[in-house]
C-alpha cells in the first residue's frame, strides 16, 4: 500500500495504542477500551462530565478544580448558577466569562433561576428555549437516553420481523418440498397381469386401505400443521403484547424522570428562598444586637457620670463640715 492510501494513526493518551482519529474521544483522546474502564463522573463542584484517570478512584473533582482547591481553598457557592464553584469572589468562571461576554443573566424557562446567558443566537437555544448550562445538560442527557432506547425499540421490533419474515419463508420452503404425486388419470392405461394365484401385494395394500406414514396429506401432519399455526400465532400475539408493555414502561420512566426533574428544580428554588430568608433574619439579628450593645454603653457611660458627681458632692461635704475653730477654755 503506498503512503498517499494508508490511513493514519494516531496514539490513545493513556494506553499509547493506535487508532484511526474518528475512534479517539474529543478532548482527551480516548480509545474505546479505555474510555470503558475509566468511567464518566460529574465534578463536585464544577458540575461538568470528565473521565477519571485511575481506575477504582473515588475521587470526583476535575484537575481545574483541584488545582483551584489548593491555589484558593474551599469555593463557595455561585450567586447566580448556585453551583458550588466560586473560587474567587461570589461568582464561578463559567458565569463570570459569561457575563463579560453576553452581558447580565437572565431567567432560565427550565428552571426558573437567574443563571442563563442570552447569546443573541437562535441556534444556541435548546429547542427554542433559552436555559442555562445545567439545564442545557441534563436536556441532552434525558434527549440521548431517549434516543438510545428509541433505537433499541426500533432494533428489537425489526429483529421480530424478520424472525416472522425467516418462518414464513421457511414454511413456505417446506411446503414446496412436498413430494410431487403423479396424476393416474393421465397415466395410459396398462394391461392387468393375469391372476394366477389371487391378487398381488399391492393391490392388497389398496383394498385393505393402510396409509404411507411418510405421506404429507395423511391425517397426523394435518393437526401437526395446525398446532404449529396456531402456538406461532399465540406467540406473536404474546410478542405484540410485550412490545405495548415496554412502549408503555417507557413512556412511564419519561414521566417520572421530568417529574423528577420539576420537583428538583422546584427543591432548588425552595432552598433558595429559604437561605435568602435565613440570612436576612441574620442581618436583623446582628443589626438587633449592635443597637443593644450601643445602648448599653451609653447606660454604662451615664452611670459612670452620675458615680463620679456623687463622690465630688460628698467630698465637698466632708471638706465643708470639718473646722478648725479652737476649743472654749
Amino acid at each position: 500500500m503506498s503512503s498517499n492510501n494508508a490511513k493514519a494513526l494516531f496514539a490513545c493518551s493513556r494506553c499509547f495504542s493506535r487508532h484511526p482519529f474518528e475512534e479517539l474521544s474529543p478532548g482527551q483522546q480516548l480509545c474505546k477500551e479505555c474510555r470503558g474502564s475509566f468511567p464518566v463522573v460529574k465534578c463536585t463542584y464544577c458540575r461538568s462530565e470528565f473521565q477519571q484517570a485511575i481506575k477504582g478512584n473515588t475521587c470526583t473533582i476535575c484537575k481545574k478544580c483541584e488545582q483551584n482547591v489548593k491555589a484558593y481553598g474551599k469555593p463557595s457557592a455561585c450567586e447566580y448558577c448556585n453551583t458550588i464553584a466560586a473560587f474567587i469572589g461570589s461568582k464561578c468562571q463559567r458565569c463570570t466569562n459569561s457575563e463579560k461576554r453576553y452581558g447580565p443573566p437572565v431567567t432560565c424557562e427550565q428552571c426558573k433561576q437567574k443563571c442563563a446567558f442570552d447569546r443573541q443566537d437562535e441556534d444556541k437555544k435548546v429547542d427554542g428555549k433559552l436555559l442555562c448550562w445545567l439545564c442545557t445538560l441534563s436536556y441532552k442527557r434525558a434527549l440521548a437516553k431517549t434516543k438510545q432506547s428509541d433505537a433499541d425499540r426500533r432494533a428489537h421490533m425489526k429483529l421480530s420481523q424478520e424472525r416472522a419474515a425467516k418462518h414464513k419463508e421457511q414454511k413456505l420452503k417446506g411446503h414446496n418440498k412436498r413430494p410431487h404425486r403423479i396424476d393416474v388419470t393421465k397415466l395410459p392405461p396398462q394391461p392387468e397381469p393375469v391372476e394366477t394365484n389371487g391378487p398381488t401385494p399391492a393391490k392388497i395394500t389398496r383394498m385393505v386401505g393402510t396409509h404411507d406414514p411418510h405421506d404429507p396429506n395423511s391425517s397426523d401432519h394435518v393437526v401437526a400443521v395446525t398446532q404449529l399455526k396456531e402456538k406461532i400465532a399465540l406467540l406473536q400475539k404474546q410478542l405484540s403484547q410485550k412490545d405495548s408493555q415496554l412502549l408503555t414502561k417507557d413512556r412511564q420512566i419519561h414521566e417520572l424522570k421530568a417529574k423528577n426533574f420539576t420537583a428538583e428544580s422546584e427543591l432548588r428554588n425552595k432552598m433558595k428562598s429559604t437561605e435568602k430568608d435565613h440570612d436576612n433574619k441574620v442581618n436583623n439579628m446582628q443589626q438587633k444586637i449592635s443597637n443593644l450593645l450601643k445602648e448599653v454603653a451609653t447606660l454604662s457611660k451615664s452611670k459612670q457620670r452620675s458615680d463620679r458627681l456623687a463622690a465630688t458632692k460628698n467630698e465637698a461635704g466632708t471638706n465643708s463640715g470639718s473646722g478648725t475653730d479652737s476649743p472654749v477654755p
